[in-house]
Parts: C-alpha cells; structure tokens; sequence
C-alpha cells in the first residue's frame, strides 16, 4: 500500500524520538500539519518562527533529545534562521522540515522562492532536499542521524508537490543513534600525564563538554592539587559540591578565576572553546581535551590537543597522573573565591532610595525558586546576574545566548523548557528590550497554556549596550526604551501581572509571583545606572568611562553621573 511523503516523514520523526514540533502552519505545510496531528508527536503553535527554534533548541538541550520545528514556504521557514543558528552553536539536536514551493517553480523567481540550502547551510549539520518522493525516508533518516550524531541542526526541505507524492516502494530505513565512547590512545594519555605531573601551578579550566564529569574533576583536581574553573555554560554542572571551584572568568567571572588561569604554568583545558585569548595564559603549557577535534587550539595555541569524551578520559588519565603535596596555588585562588563571592554577595541589597538593582532582584528570585528550576536569562545584564547570582545546587540549570549572543532568547527558552519538564518551576528572567522583541510570545504562553514565571527588568533601556558605550567614552546613543506598563499588559492579555519599583516590596512580590499556578509576569523597575564590574581593570575602558563622565557633565549631566556613583560605589 502507497504512502504519501508527508506521512513518511512524520513516521521517521516519531521513531527518531521526537515529542513535539515548533511552527506555524501555512499553504505548503497543510498536509505535514495534517498528517502531525494524528501522530503523538504535539504541535506547539508559536507566534513567530524564530520562537519556535529558540523554544525547539532549549528543549532538545535539556533533553538531550531530537526536536522539530515546521514552517511554510519562503518567509515561513526562513523566520527560523536566527534560532537555528542558536542551538547549532548549542549542539542542539534539532530538525526543520522546511516546506518548499512546487519543484517545477523554482529557479524563476517565484513568488516566496527562497534557496534554503544557501541560507541554512551555515547553521546545520545537514542540508538537504527530497527531490523526488523514492527519497523521502532515507533522506528524513539523513538528516535525524545528523543532529542527533553530529549535534546540531538538520533541515530537510520538502516542496509541497513532493510532500503530496505517493511512494510505492518503501524500503525500512531507520533512525540510529550511535553513543560511542571516545578516548585518547595510550601514546596521547602518557603525553598529557607526563606534562602535568611536571608542572608546579596547574588549573583546570573546564567547559560544557564536563556535564557529567564532575567527580572525576574533583579527582584530578586532588591529585594535581589544582583549582577549577569553569565557563558560564557549566555552572550549572561544576559549581555545586566542588571545593577546589574558583568560578569563571572572563567579563562574567571572578577575580579568582580570572588570575587562577592567568596565573599557571599548566593549564588543563576540558570540554571547552571559550572565544576570548586575552583570558588564556601565555607562557603556560596547554593540554586540552575536546570531543570536536576542530576545536583544539582554535582559541589559543596548546601544547597538546586529544580528542575524547571527558568523563572516560579522566577515568583513563587519573592512573598515570602522580599525587601531589604542595596546595599552596590550589588554596590561595580557593580562598580567593571565597572571598570574592562574599563581596559579591555584600552587594545583593537594595539601591539608594529604595530602589532595585537587578543583582537584588536576581539574589531574591533566586533565594525563592525550586532547587530544581530551570532558568533562562535573555543576553545582556539579566544573564549576567543569572550566572554570577542564581546558586547551582546540582539540579538547577541556566539556559543562555552564551555563544550567539541573540537578544530574546528567555521567554521562548521556557516555553520549551516547560514543555520538556512540566513538573519543575521554570523562569524567564527577561529584559525589557528582549522581551518586547518577541512580545507576541506572550500569546503563546496562553494558547498553549505554559505555567511559566516571567520577571522583566525593566530598566528602559539597552543596558548592556549602554555600559559597551559607556566604557568606550560615549554617552548612550539609541539605547532608551519608551516602555509600557508590561504588568498592565500581561492582565490585558490573560496573565498574571503586576509591576514593582520598591525594593521593599520586591520580596513580597517574588513570593506572591512565583506561587501563582498559571502563568505570571512580574515587571520590575530596575535600578538603570547598575554597572556590570569585571573581575579586572582595563585601561582604555577606565579611560572611556571618564571621558563619559566628562561629557555628560559638559552636556548637563552630572545627575546620571552622582547617580552612577551612588548605585555602584
């Protein structure tokens, strides 16, 4: 018996293991939407595409699990590009059936002809299109393979007219995901072991790639009597119950981080392809471990780069590695850390008059959520205050633009989030500009009755942008925000809302907020003169801030200027 393309495809997505498709629906994706709601697989109906491949991202992240998005023809599918680029730079297994005009209209200019295989080939671990109906389930197969095995995002462009033809002969091709455990050989591991065992000061530095290498750190770390640090995207694993941790580094981390790695004479790189190479040592031997050979020594060069899964490497390393005595550098940047995260936490009050930073506001949320909720923060301060605030406990996760650096990822991120683990408190801690970009999510939430928790720091502005211009000499240019009431507007539209500007009412207010049972937006007026301090001084933006100082007083400023001091120092 015949089947229809469109039928084929959501038969190798439902074996693939996928649970729910992101999209919204149109002309050349009718069949596919047809087919999709007499399988298991759910439809999340969003409000706009590149929602749906945030949304479709973080789950396949917290998952770990192959997820879908569909969109139509032209606009439709193209609205996907920049969430798709997010969970390929994620490693997110992802899969977009991009539904295409009518294979005799393209290469005419036709109307809402788009080459997706030029526009997505960027973001994907595959790329490709069904060209005739035969094909249908060995390429669907293709491309679930890949993002599964190779992590990342796959896009199988379907035009309409395949997507309605008949396959005849339908040969059983299947979805396989193989879990191979990958290992350095003996000649690298006795390499990596003699040159660490020859160093005096060494620290770990470790990455996303260690989510569940956490006890075999902890060993090494003993062994080599070194501290770990670690990038914002494994707080959530490193953090908790690790008493060598010395936390991050760079403009997000700690003094402690920051001079443990600029410090050694031996640095041992784990799962991680942190960008900046003014945070690496220069004159320090480099051992790093990745599970992507691109990887190694493409942010700074190393001694020696391995390729190997890290948990299996360490277990393998850990008998060739010698035990050391001296702890003197692992102590010294330990208490360090301890000592910056007191001051840091010193600062977790409220403002001058009342007001709220948005630290205080994290440090609240914080001290209310569930030891197992999930958080997003969208890119910019409230990220910031996320990772350096929100305690990991071993079961909270953090969800960010760590490596794309989008704007308006925290409210789709939940949605997501909240689809995938509808038993745990999920937050979206939003700025404003975030949050007014993607506004029309918040009718997503309602559609789709998601029982998120959504916290606007609402400052009126770019903020991060305004501190990068700030440091750089100028006044802020473009970066008001002519904001309205987004309390008043989640009631309008069916939340719970309500809108703070008292620090002495914001605890009350996250309490009453986060025991709503449906969904809730609690809108908050942050301090906006709160500056983000990294863990070092820099000449130049020393320089910039004074020369922002100097021309908001000639411009009749000084008032931004008191008030800067007054919130900060």
């Amino acid at each position: 018996m015949s089947k229809k393309v469109a039928e084929i495809l959501i038969e190798v997505l439902e074996q693939a293991g996928v649970k729910r498709c992101y999209g919204i629906v149109g002309d050349t994706l009718n069949l596919f939407a047809e087919h999709l709601e007499r399988s298991p697989i759910a439809w999340v109906h969003v409000r706009h595409e590149e929602a749906g491949a945030f949304a479709a991202g973080a789950e396949a992240q917290l998952t770990n699990n192959l997820t879908a998005c569909a969109g139509s023809c032209g606009p439709g599918s193209l609205h996907f590009i920049n969430g798709l680029y997010e969970a390929n730079r994620n490693r997110a297994p992802v899969i977009l059936i991009a539904s295409q005009i009518m294979m005799s209209d393209l290469g005419f200019e036709s109307i809402q002809e788009v080459d997706f295989k030029a526009v997505f080939k960027d973001c994907s671990v595959f790329c490709d299109m069904i060209l005739t109906p035969e094909q249908a389930r060995k390429k669907a197969v293709m491309a679930c393979q890949a993002a599964l095995n190779k992590q990342g995002v796959a896009v199988l462009i379907v035009p309409v007219d395949i997507s309605h033809g008949e396959v005849h002969e339908d040969f059983p091709y299947r979805v396989h995901h193989a879990k191979p455990v990958v290992t350095p050989n003996d000649g690298e591991l006795s390499e990596i072991a003699s040159i660490l065992n020859s160093g005096k000061k060494i620290t770990i530095y470790a990455g996303s790639g260690c989510e569940d290498a956490l006890d075999e750190i902890k060993q090494v770390a003993a062994k080599l009597k070194a501290p770990v640090a670690h990038t914002s995207r494994a707080k959530s694993f490193l953090e908790h119950d690790n008493p060598y941790n010395v936390g991050m580094t760079g403009l997000l981390g700690s003094e402690a981080g920051y001079k443990a790695i600029l410090d050694c004479d031996t640095l041992l790189l784990l799962g991680a392809d942190f960008a900046w190479r003014q945070f690496y040592p220069d004159h320090a031997k480099i051992v790093q471990i990745d599970i992507d050979p691109t990887h190694l020594g493409r942010r700074h060069h190393v001694t020696i780069g391995a390729v190997g899964d890290i948990q299996p490497t360490l277990r393998a390393l850990l008998p060739r590695l010698e035990q050391r005595d001296d702890a003197s550098f692992q102590r010294e940047y330990v208490e360090r850390f301890a000592k910056a995260m007191a001051s840091w936490k010193s600062h977790l009050v409220p403002g001058h008059d009342d007001t709220i930073p948005g630290s205080y506001l994290t440090s609240v949320i914080d001290r209310y959520a569930d030891d197992d909720a999930l958080f997003s923060g969208d890119d910019g301060t409230p990220i910031v205050w996320a990772v350096r605030h929100t305690t990991a406990n071993g079961k909270r996760r953090i969800f960010g633009s760590f490596l794309h650096g989008t704007m308006a990822t925290a409210l789709p991120n939940t949605i997501g989030l909240k689809k995938a683990a509808p038993d745990r408190q999920v937050i979206a801690l939003c700025g404003d500009g975030g949050l007014s970009m993607l506004l029309g999510e918040l009718l997503t939430i309602i559609q789709e009755d998601v029982p998120i928790k959504i916290a606007v720091f609402d400052n009126r502005k770019l903020g991060f942008v305004e501190i990068e211009q700030k440091s750089e000499g100028m006044l802020d240019t473009f970066t008001r925000l002519k904001n309205p009431d987004f309390g008043k507007v989640a009631e309008a539209i069916g939340l719970w809302g309500k809108t703070v500007s008292k620090a002495s009412e914001i605890e009350a207010a996250v309490q009453e907020w986060l025991a709503q049972p449906g969904p809730a937006l609690l809108n908050v007026r942050v301090s906006p003169l709160e500056l983000v301090k990294p863990p070092f001084v820099e000449l130049k933006p020393v320089l910039g801030m004074a020369l922002y100082t100097t021309r908001a007083i000639l411009h009749g400023r000084g008032s931004d200027v008191l008030e800067l001091v007054r919130e900060n120092v």
